[in-house]
């Protein structure tokens, strides 16, 4: 519907294999760029939606006026298969307020995009939505996580790239300390399961101790089991999501995050730093409070977990 109607729009992915190109990357952009990707459409009264992807290289243009040049932009139909592995898409209605809030999100969060190229920001709208859409594509200095709640209840949760931290403990601590149980690209440099008595080096004053967390490392489909393990082909898991594990806070959680980084300094490997991986980039989380969400999500994440590492 966006892609071919008259709609203004912004897309952002910190992998877009240089179609198109994105100053100062090469194919990608790593740390201390923001490792999110999704797009957002909106009209002349700043209403529209926003949607989260967890796959690389897709979308890549928001309208049919400005085609994608040297890749595709059909999902399953670009040079990196991004649907070889499990994904997730997530999206949520806007009003103008929402939109103000999530474009100051993508700016703390440090996302990957490019006001001046039409092929992924057509800029429009209210004066206030097309000021902030042209301060993107820049890399944030901010270490202060942003936590809003949007018009529908949705929480939405900034971290930014210089908050060194592993990102699914950040989100735990500010929700209040929630222990989640997560699914998520688990591969090296994983982040094992913590407790809330792991001691978490790799820390920052701002933010409480957090709960438990539980990487799913396997889940159930229906009656079939299935992988959730990061990893090449086609039984590894891509989508970044989790839930709580206490009913009484029956919370959904789809993030930009891998569990990926270091709890401690030297934690995967010898002189690793707290900014390693996932824990130097920015991301973002949506929070749904939904009892039926939930309870399906819980299904689905029922199975095996990381082991808890213990601390040297």
């Amino acid at each position: 519907q966006g892609y071919n109607n008259s709609y203004y729009y912004l897309i952002w992915n910190d992998q877009f294999y240089d179609a198109p190109i994105i100053h100062g990357c090469v194919k990608y952009c790593g740390a201390p760029w923001g490792h999110s990707k999704g797009m957002l459409a909106w009209n002349e009264a700043g209403e529209g939606f926003v949607m989260q992807v967890s796959t690389p290289s897709w979308p890549a243009s928001g309208s049919i006026k400005y085609p994608r040049k040297g890749d595709g932009n059909t999902l399953g139909c670009v040079k990196d298969d991004d649907i070889e592995v499990s994904q997730h898409f997530f999206a949520l209605r806007l009003d103008q307020g929402d939109l103000l809030q999530v474009l100051k999100v993508l700016k703390n969060s440090s996302v990957v995009t490019d006001p001046s190229n039409k092929q992924i920001v057509l800029n429009g709208g209210p004066s206030a939505v097309q000021k902030l859409v042209r301060g993107l594509g820049n890399k944030s200095r901010s270490k202060k996580v942003i936590q809003v709640k949007l018009s529908s209840g949705v929480e939405l949760i900034s971290k930014p790239s210089s908050l060194h931290v592993p990102p699914w403990q950040m989100v735990s601590s500010v929700m209040g300390n929630v222990s989640l149980r997560v699914a998520s690209w688990w591969a090296d440099p994983e982040i094992d399961s913590t407790t809330a008595r792991t001691q978490i080096s790799c820390w920052d004053d701002s933010l409480a101790k957090p709960g438990a967390v539980q990487i799913a490392t396997s889940g159930m489909w229906g009656k079939k089991g299935i992988n959730l393990t990061g990893g090449e082909g086609k039984k590894h898991n891509h989508a970044k999501f989790g839930v709580s594990t206490n009913k009484r806070k029956p919370y959904s959680i789809f993030g930009d995050m891998n569990q990926q980084g270091a709890l401690a300094p030297g934690y995967a490997y010898a002189k690793q730093k707290c900014s390693s991986s996932q824990n130097g980039r920015g991301g973002i989380f949506y929070v749904v409070k939904n009892r039926e969400l939930f309870t399906s999500i819980s299904s689905l994440l029922k199975g095996d977990s990381a082991p808890t590492k213990v601390q040297t």
